[in-house]
C-alpha cells in the first residue's frame, strides 16, 4: 500500500472523531436553562442588595479572583475593585441601586450576562449595568466582567 493512500485512509478513519468533537453541546432543557437563570438573577439582586446594605464583605465575596472591571480605566481584580468602589461603599447612603431586567445563560450552564438599569436615589434611571457571570464549581455564582452604559431615553435613540 502507498503511503499516500495510508494517509488518505488514516485521514478519513478519523474525520468521525473529528466531526463529534465539533458538534456542539446539545441545548439542556427548558427547565435547567430556567433554574440558571433564576440562579444568576439571585446572584445579582444579592450583589445590589449588599451594595445597598453597605455590606462590604458581602459585595467582595462576589467578586472573581480574576474580575475586571470598566471604569475610567479597567480595574483587574477584587483588590482594585473595592478600593475604586470604596467611597461608594462606605458612605452612609448608597450613591446609587441597580436590578436586572434582563438575564442569559449560556446552555452550557457556566456563564451568564446580566444587565439592568442603575437608577439614583430618586428613582431616576442614570445607567444600564452589564456584567458577566461565570458559575463556581459549588454552583456559586461570581462576577467576572462589569461594566456600565450611558443611559440614552428610549425617545433619543435613532
Amino acid at each position: 500500500m502507498s503511503t499516500n493512500r495510508r494517509h488518505a485512509l488514516l485521514a478519513a478513519a478519523t474525520l468521525p472523531a473529528v466531526a463529534s468533537a465539533a458538534t456542539p453541546p446539545a441545548w439542556p432543557p427548558a427547565d435547567e436553562i430556567a433554574r440558571r437563570v433564576e440562579e444568576v438573577r439571585a446572584a445579582e439582586t444579592a450583589f445590589a442588595a449588599a451594595f445597598a446594605a453597605r455590606d462590604v464583605a458581602g459585595f467582595r465575596r462576589m467578586l472573581a479572583p480574576d474580575t475586571i472591571w470598566m471604569g475610567k480605566a479597567p480595574l483587574h481584580g477584587p483588590d482594585a475593585v473595592m478600593a475604586a468602589w470604596n467611597g461608594l461603599l462606605t458612605s452612609p447612603k448608597p450613591p446609587f441601586s441597580w436590578s436586572p431586567d434582563l438575564v442569559l445563560v449560556l446552555p452550557s450552564g457556566d456563564l451568564a450576562r446580566t444587565t439592568g438599569p442603575v437608577l439614583d436615589p430618586e428613582g431616576k434611571t442614570t445607567a444600564r449595568f452589564q456584567s458577566i457571570w461565570r458559575r463556581r464549581a459549588a454552583g456559586l455564582w461570581e462576577i467576572v466582567f462589569d461594566f456600565g452604559t450611558d443611559f440614552v431615553p428610549p425617545a433619543c435613540k435613532a
